[in-house]
């Protein structure tokens, strides 16, 4: 297996900021996954709250080998950069024929952070089918701030998505995504290892630029999802804006004029 980190793309940097997550199916292997499983059945310590990234797994673990793998190594580094410190980590078990699924929500208090974020990590070390109760996430969602289960009634969304998919699977997702685990309808236990990642640096261009001004950039910045009511859902679009400005430096930056309407200030002028 290669080591070298793989960067996202500014395309791919602006389909995280558009939807608020990134896919990276099945890229941990097989001889990580059967660890994983091994140790999330019996459970792992804790990690202090602030403790660099770099510290916080010893060499023989499973995450240690988890976090090196290229894919995996470049979107946390492209997302919140080098020496990220650890949040919190968990291990989420939805055990067989439980009967039941969490609310729709989001994680922790409403983050008013406009340029910076955190992401999680959402780890799958073995296949996740439709009815082992694979989490549901709403795409486009972590920039409308909620507090935690303030969207629990909510039953079901367009567009929402149920995860599946194959082993060694890692959802990269920013901090702020609506999103619940759903009821295991299987004889088998599901396991899903969440570890959250707080930046220590600016995010600004930490990704591979090489594609920054490609024009499917703007399209995954304009693009208009399934739930998105018809006067509010353009909130989404010029958050999506302040959120690419801030992290390319660029404060000129728009789609369609979102912003560059609503910001115009004139200076006034003498009048000798």
């Amino acid at each position: 297996m290669s080591t070298s980190k793989q960067l996202l793309t500014s395309v791919e940097m602006a389909r995280f900021v558009a939807r608020g997550f990134l896919r990276l199916d099945g890229v941990v292997p097989p001889e990580i996954n059967e660890r994983a499983v091994a140790a999330l059945e019996q459970g792992l310590p804790g990690v202090p709250y602030g403790t660099p990234l770099a510290e916080a797994f010893a060499p023989d673990t499973f995450v240690h080998d988890l976090l090196a793998v290229p894919a995996v190594a470049g979107a946390v580094e492209s997302l919140v950069g080098p020496g990220p410190t650890v949040d919190h980590h968990a291990v989420h078990v939805r055990e067989p024929h439980e009967g039941q699924a969490q609310p729709l929500h989001g994680d922790a208090i409403i983050d008013v952070r406009p340029d910076a974020f955190d992401i999680q990590l959402m780890y799958y070390p073995h296949e996740v089918t439709a009815d082992m109760g694979g989490t549901l996430s709403v795409p486009g969602s972590h920039l409308r701030r909620i507090n935690e289960t303030d969207v629990g009634r909510v039953q079901n969304l367009r567009g929402q998505t149920r995860l599946t998919c194959p082993a060694g699977t890692v959802v990269v997702v920013h901090h702020g995504i609506w999103h619940s685990g759903r009821r295991n309808d299987t004889a088998r236990r599901r396991y899903m290892f969440k570890l959250r990642l707080n930046p220590t640096v600016p995010q600004v261009r930490l990704w591979d630029l090489a594609d920054l001004h490609d024009p499917a950039v703007n399209a995954e910045l304009g693009a208009w999802l399934p739930w998105y009511e018809q006067a509010t859902g353009r909130l989404e679009i010029y958050n999506r804006v302040l959120l690419w400005r801030a992290l390319t430096g660029d404060d000129t930056f728009d789609v369609d004029h979102w912003v560059t309407r609503v910001s115009n200030r004139p200076a006034l002028r003498s009048h000798a």
